[in-house]
């Protein structure tokens, strides 16, 4: 059993799973900032086919302030889309991260580089992420109603 994985004894595995554990609780956190994300996106997706749907029945005035609207929805969505797209990088970074270490722990291959490499594109791609979302935040309260009137 000292040699299942071809290299690594089961204290080397044990001691792989606890360097393991500190990437999936970030793993646990990128997935619940994906989660909100994909929320916003929902809610900015339902808005614009709301509004959308009234642009058949107004004219004038109306019409061009239902354009802006739908103008900013478009821009927060692909703000919200890319802030995605990083947020899901950064998750599959650490997953790798975890996986490296996993190669290191029953292989004699050293990981070190590779791990910090995905690890700092990880943060990169997490703090790009929530950037665009805070963005997308100024954008959404920037245009918010309240009252009747844009604030």
């Amino acid at each position: 059993m000292a040699n299942l994985f071809g290299g690594g004894d089961v204290s080397t595995v044990a001691h792989a799973i606890q360097l393991a554990v500190a990437p999936a609780f970030l793993l646990t956190g990128v997935g619940a900032t994906l989660n909100v994300m994909a929320h916003r996106l929902a809610r900015v997706v339902d808005r614009a086919r709301a509004l959308e749907q009234r642009m058949d029945s107004v004219r004038g005035a109306e019409r061009e302030q239902l354009l802006r609207q739908l103008s900013t929805l478009a821009r927060r969505a692909k703000l919200i889309g890319r802030a995605i797209t990083l947020c899901t990088f950064a998750a599959l970074s650490v997953a790798s991260v975890i996986i490296v270490l996993f190669l290191g722990a029953v292989t004699p291959v050293r990981v070190s580089v590779p791990v910090a490499l995905l690890f700092i594109l990880a943060m990169l791609a997490l703090i790009s992420a929530l950037l665009l979302f805070l963005r997308e935040v100024f954008l959404a309260t920037r245009s918010l109603r309240i009252g009747g009137r844009e604030t």
